[in-house]
């Protein structure tokens, strides 16, 4: 079974007389995905991305599975024997085991790199055989036939590179082999195909020249300048520059390839250093292997300097490599590299680009790591320089440290435009990586920026200064089954082979995938080999220590953090404090601007702010229109730094504000069809523990008025969702609250809740006494409402316990007690139409459920209704209820003697 997508997809097999084809377009993308992936596990949320972008289906995942399973049978079909087996489920997601001979692009890209090393010795056959097989091998695009995601995307970017590169190795290996007038045809395609690839078009004009038409090739080339002028604004690279004047010039020697050249020297005659360029040949050479480093003069005799550029200052050395060694735990970022490498092809002259992110999320490595991996882009050398990140910063310090590092031993000029022009002639006609760490000062950057094509900077910093670079990829924290990868990679032996999945994916989570506190875990577990992972989980699981566990064995790491934080300006600071207290998750405009206690626009201008000062995070498309969200661990920052800086006053009413805001978001969605485009349940089940933790705070500040208001509005939600531990936190500490305000009303609405709860769970003498202290509490207020919502509780109880009488004699007063409230007549008829069904009337019932149904409609409460309908089809017997069951509140189900 071999597996082929440089061009459509398709499967060929001993097995099946034709290539096997997957139908539906979100199965091929799902199988491109994972060939492009093939031999690593692709995450269930990595696939769901490629398919549906940011705007997954809420079926995603269940679509996906059945994606594998139509995707499997594919596979067996091609493949009877072991084509199911190929594709394994592996937590987190999925894995396409395969031999490399059997994908296309496996082979493709060996061949390539085969092809490479050929030339790069000199053995012009093999190079060009091994790039004429590589590139027999594309038929098409990667994938053509299949949309494309992100991964795919970035991906058949890539492989158009590699492809465009074997293809002029291979031209310039022929050229070599004296196939030049073979060529002509196909590099005109080429550069037709390709018209700013400058390299193609250097071929070009040397087989026309050798073919004996200097016009032509002189043609070429003024016709590149026409449109890199009018396009780019740029003049030709200086290589494409001398070869014009070779031909102008009539050079004889560019009639003939030379003789296959030796492999790379590491010293040249002279005894220095010799460099050579990406195609092999020597430094300064054409692709026929002669020099290009001098023009004939007008005599033709003896050689002038070039008159485009001055002479070239001789490197001390053939490569610069000034790079620190990859980081041994660096995980994970494929895309992020993907990403760097297309962001650093063919930037212009004194350009550069930019990896941007918080304090801890990995730049510096990332960097280094793109400077190893993208080494066939600057063969000529990568250079790392740190730069301090000092605002202030003078060049003329910096640039010095850069020409030493590139290798400069002479002395140096104190002029800061001397410097600068020293950098350029070490740079020039070389392709060479500058890794600038921690800029801060735009200023500074543009000092060190290389001025000659080929060359340029890849700078990392917490935010891009201004009018620096638009090749700006922003760093985010990780995903968490690369998190996972990187705990387990920094703690090493300390985690257990099989059984601490569980806890090390909850450490992951906790430091939210941020690599500097995964780090930091890592070394606290180092700290404490005993412990192991689940006594690491359980100790960061505490919100109030998690800051101090993972400063205890990196003291950098808290400094790392508060470094963000202390850096920007007050206003900033004090907006960042307060928006600690938003529970975690994504929140909008709405809840921002409340706990700020400003406006719409000004919080707006905060939040962006912050924003650029990389202390909070855009959600793109985020769940119910949140708009931006504090990452965990920089909101236990901004409460640490609350706690210490934030005046009590202050604190209280940013927190009666956000209470205020949630109660009125909860009283909103209560009863409609949906929230923000998702189910109001489903709405609150995000919010639940966050709010539950408002309800703490209010209670805590003193805020009486404020806890009652946020427990009440979330009364209807946590019992539709069964939320017992929450539902008896809230009331219990609203009950409190009630009492210190002296609201004997609220009380009373608390204890009957309360008793509510105890009824659900099943605590039968609990809930009655909750009743009975709500009938005398709602009595003192008075209350009448409350007072005939706890005679319903007690007749439920008494319902339950086959005190059919006794429950028909406490709902007589409780009908007259609720008659002015909706809510409390629709349980009394609830309970009525049961006690009916009990008594074998359902005519009687019939009617109660009836009223049950108006009420829920006036309540516009669609859970409310619903059981009211299903009661009403079971009376009328259209309905079907489970034999021996009856539901007694909407979801509750009882085994209970009632007939329908």
């Amino acid at each position: 079974m071999r597996f082929r997508i440089l061009g459509p997809l398709e499967i060929t097999s001993s097995a099946a007389a034709e290539p096997v084809r997957p139908r539906a377009a979100k199965i091929r993308a799902v199988l491109a995905t994972l060939l492009v992936r093939a031999n690593e596990i692709v995450s269930v949320d990595g696939l769901i991305d490629e398919l549906w972008g940011e705007h997954p289906p809420r079926t995603a995942t269940t679509t996906l599975q059945v994606y594998i399973s139509q995707l499997r049978k594919l596979l067996h079909t091609a493949d009877p024997e072991h084509g199911r087996d190929a594709l394994v489920t592996r937590p987190p997601g999925y894995a396409l085991y395969l031999d490399p001979a059997q994908l296309d692009l496996t082979v493709f890209e060996e061949l390539h790199q085969g092809g490479q090393k050929a030339l790069l010795r000199g053995d012009h056959e093999a190079a060009a055989d091994l790039q004429r097989r590589a590139l027999q091998l594309w038929r098409a695009p990667l994938a053509s036939d299949t949309p494309h995601g992100a991964l795919l995307a970035r991906t058949a970017v890539r492989l158009a590179e590699i492809r465009a590169a074997a293809l002029e190795q291979r031209m310039r290996a022929e050229l070599q082999l004296g196939q030049h007038q073979r060529l002509i045809g196909e590099l005109h395609s080429a550069v037709a195909e390709m018209p700013m690839r400058e390299e193609f078009h250097v071929l070009l004009m040397t087989a026309l020249y050798r073919a004996g038409r200097q016009a032509d090739a002189l043609r070429t080339f003024a016709e590149l300048r026409r449109h890199l002028v009018a396009e780019l604004a740029i003049e030709p690279g200086r290589q494409i520059q001398q070869l014009h004047q070779r031909i102008l010039a009539g050079d004889p020697e560019l009639l003939h390839p030379s003789p296959s050249p030796r492999p790379p020297r590491e010293t040249a005659p002279d005894g220095t250093r010799q460099r050579t360029t990406p195609d092999g040949t020597p430094d300064g050479t054409a692709p026929d292997g002669t020099r290009l480093e001098t023009a004939p003069d007008r005599t033709g005799h003896g050689t002038a300097p070039d008159p485009v550029r001055p002479p070239r200052v001789r490197l001390p050395g053939r490569t610069v490599d000034r790079l620190p060694p990859r980081d041994p735990v660096f995980v994970g970022r494929s895309d992020e590299l993907d990403r760097l490498g297309s962001l650093l092809r063919d930037v212009p002259a004194g350009g550069c680009a930019a990896v941007a992110g918080a304090a801890g999320t990995g730049k510096t490595a990332l960097a280094v790591a793109a400077g190893h991996e993208l080494g066939d882009l600057f063969p000529d050398g990568r250079v790392f320089l740190e730069l301090g990140g000092q605002r202030q910063a003078d060049p003329a310090d910096s640039l010095p440290r850069l020409l030493r590092r590139l290798g400069w031993d002479g002395p140096l000029p104190a002029d800061e435009a001397e410097l600068r022009l020293t950098l350029h002639r070490l740079t020039e006609g070389r392709r060479i990586l500058l890794i600038l760490d921690g800029a801060e000062s735009s200023a500074e950057v543009r000092a060190l920026l290389p001025n000659t094509p080929g060359s340029t900077a890849l700078i990392t910093c917490r935010r891009v200064p201004d009018g620096l670079t638009e090749r700006v990829l922003e760093l985010d924290v990780l995903p968490q089954d690369e998190a996972r990868q990187l705990f387990t990679a920094a703690a090493g032996r300390l985690i257990p082979r099989y059984g601490g999945e569980t806890a090390v994916r909850e450490i992951a989570a906790l430091c939210d995938g941020l690599p500097l506190a995964l780090r930091a875990a890592a070394a606290r577990l180092a700290s404490r080999p005993n412990w192991g992972p689940e006594m690491l989980a359980a100790r960061l699981r505490d919100e109030q220590r998690r800051l101090v566990e993972l400063s205890a064995a990196a003291p950098g790491f808290h400094d790392r953090l508060r470094s963000c934080y202390e850096e920007t300006e007050p206003a900033l600071r004090h907006a960042f404090r307060r928006l600690g207290l938003v529970p975690a998750g994504p929140f909008g405009p709405q809840t921002a601007a409340a706990v700020l206690g400003e406006d719409l626009a000004k919080s707006g201008e905060l939040l962006n702010g912050l924003v650029k000062a990389q202390l909070l995070g855009r959600v793109a498309g985020g769940p119910d229109h949140g708009t931006h969200r504090l990452y965990p661990l920089w909101r236990l920052l901004a409460l640490e730094c609350l706690a210490t800086e934030g005046r009590a006053e202050e604190v209280r009413e940013a927190t009666a504000r956000l209470a205020a805001e949630f109660t009125a978001q909860l009283r909103a969605a209560y009863g409609r069809a949906e929230t923000h485009g998702t189910h109001p349940l489903e709405w609150f089940s995000r919010r639940q523990d966050g709010l539950v933790d408002v309800v703490r705070r209010c209670h805590a500040a003193g805020l009486w008025e404020a806890t009652l208001q946020l427990a009440d509005a979330m009364t209807g939600f946590l019992e539709a969702r069964a939320a017992w531990d929450a539902w008896n936190t809230c009331h219990t500490l609203a009950l409190e609250a009630a009492r210190r305000q002296k609201d004997l009303a609220a009380e009373a609405r608390m204890l009957r809740s309360l008793g509510d709860l105890a009824w659900q769970r099943r605590q039968v003498t609990t809930a009655a006494e909750f009743y009975e202290r709500a009938l005398l509490t709602a009595d003192a207020a008075p209350a009448a409402a409350e007072r005939g919502r706890a005679l319903v509780g007690l007749a439920d109880l008494q319902l339950d316990a086959g005190g059919l009488e006794e429950a028909a004699a406490l709902l007589s007063p409780a009908l007259d007690a609720v008659a002015d409230d909706l809510r409390g007549r629709y349980e009394a008829h609830r309970v009525l139409g049961l006690l009916a069904l009990e008594g074998v009337a359902p005519d009687a019932a019939e009617a109660h459920f009836t009223d049950c149904l108006s009420l829920a409609t006036a309540l516009r409460d669609p859970r409310l209704e619903s059981y009211a309908q299903r009661w009403l089809d079971r009376v009328q017997g259209t309905g079907h209820r489970p034999p021996g069951w009856s539901e007694v509140r909407p979801g509750v189900w009882r085994l209970a003697p009632c007939r329908d």
